[in-house]
Formats: C-alpha cells, structure tokens, sequence
C-alpha cells in the first residue's frame, strides 16, 4: 500500500511576500511513500564461527606436518614425477602408477586424494580436497582447473564447513581454468571445456563448455583405434599393476 500526499513548491520570493512570483505558476506534485519493511536481524557472532569443529586434532596435526611436505613437494625438479608420486604417498594419498603431477599444482590434504593409473595434474591446477577428490585411470586435469570440494552452509549462522566429495571417472579431461564445484560427479570419458564452471553432474562420453557448464555434443572417436586402446588399457598385464 502506498500513502499519497499533495504538496507543491515555495519559492523564496513567496516566502519573503514577493508576489512578483504567481504561485497559480507553481504546480503541486505527488511524493508516494513506500512503506518500510524490516528484515529480521541475524547477528554472525564471530565466535560462534569458531567454536565450530571443523578438523580433528589428528587432522589438524597432519595439516602441520604437511605444510612442510608441500614445500618440499614445490621444490622437486619438474622431471622427478616418481619422487612427488612418493611424498604424496607418504602423506596418505591413494597414488596409482605412471601418475604424472606437476609440481606447481597445489594439493591441499594428500590423505584426501585418490587418482589412478597414467593420469595427470597439470601446472598451476588447485586440488581444494576438502572432502575426497577421486581421480579415475587416464584422466588429465589440465593446467589452473580448480577442484573445489569444500563450501559452507549459508543457512547457518555460524556458515558451518562443508566437505562434498569430487568425482571424476576414467578417461575424462578437465581442461584448462575449469571449476568443478562440490559434490560433482563427472562421467568416464567427459570432457569439460577450458573455464567452464560445472555445479552438476556430467553424463559419460559428453562435452560440455560455459559458466554454467552445458552440453554441446558427445565425446566420439574418428575410428575404433582409440576405442582399442582404452580397452587394452582396460585390462592391464600384471606387469603393469606390479609396477612401481
């Protein structure tokens, strides 16, 4: 409901009695008053934020230690894959063989990492595994994608910490700059296109690009050689599941 008023405007000579002024000249106008409505106040106590237990002890101490391992990590020579593959190890990640992983890629908690067989993180990308990041056999993740499994629940106050999981199948490719949001689960063989922003999941053998990410056609190979191969790869020898 709005409230109505009629005024009109004084001059300064009709102030002072000037009459040289007409005020017949002076049209009134309207001044329409909305009516105010307040929102219920929400005080973010700040310390309620930080009582909330968002890592154990135990937790808390592997983030110490690792923050030594990862400048170690940062300073191995960019060929020692095997070396970087070791320290990750270490600290707890679940690393299979031929994993090549850059040393600028910044792993945030290695005992929440999971990757197969002959992937690869690129230089630069930001693995923010929060809560678990799974990465299938074969999948690339190219330079500066950002893998973000961790958020806060806006509906709290105290905006609580949230850790979704990642998933990414076998013979996917997160191109470079992408952002993969939490909770996302990414079919095998999808490719998600340079600086696309995925906040749902992606179907098998599909491509998608765009902010947010949408599908533009399926993944398909020219002739049954690539097929072949990623069947091959299917079923390792046993030498290559003793390897490394």
């Amino acid at each position: 409901m709005y409230l109505e008023k009629e005024t009109r405007i004084v001059s300064r000579n009709e102030r002072e009695g000037d009459l040289r002024v007409p005020s017949a000249k002076l049209r009134p106008y309207r001044i329409r008053l909305t009516p105010h409505i307040s929102q219920p106040a929400v005080h973010l106590m700040p310390q309620s934020r930080r009582s909330s237990v968002n890592y154990t002890i135990r937790e808390q101490l592997a983030r110490l230690f690792w923050s030594i391992g990862r400048a170690v990590f940062r300073l191995t020579p960019r060929p020692c894959f095997g070396l970087r593959r070791a320290l990750l190890r270490l600290f707890g990640a679940k690393v299979g063989s031929h994993v090549n992983i850059y040393p600028s890629a910044l792993i945030y908690y290695p005992w929440n990492l999971n990757i197969g067989d002959w992937s690869a993180i690129g230089e630069w990308a930001l693995i923010y595994n929060l809560g678990t990041i799974t990465i299938g056999q074969r999948t690339t993740i190219s330079q500066r994608a950002h893998l973000c499994a961790g958020t806060h629940d806006y509906r709290d106050p105290a905006m609580r910490l949230l850790k979704p999981p990642i998933q990414i199948a076998d013979n996917a490719w997160i191109c470079a700059d992408a952002f993969l949001g939490p909770g996302v689960a990414i079919g095998e063989g999808a490719i998600v296109g340079a600086r696309a922003v995925v906040t749902k999941n992606v179907a098998p053998w599909t491509v998608v690009v765009g902010n947010p990410a949408r599908f533009v056609k399926n993944r398909t190979f020219e002739d049954r050689t690539g097929l072949e191969r990623l069947a091959q790869h299917k079923s390792p020898t046993a030498e290559q599941e003793n390897a490394e």
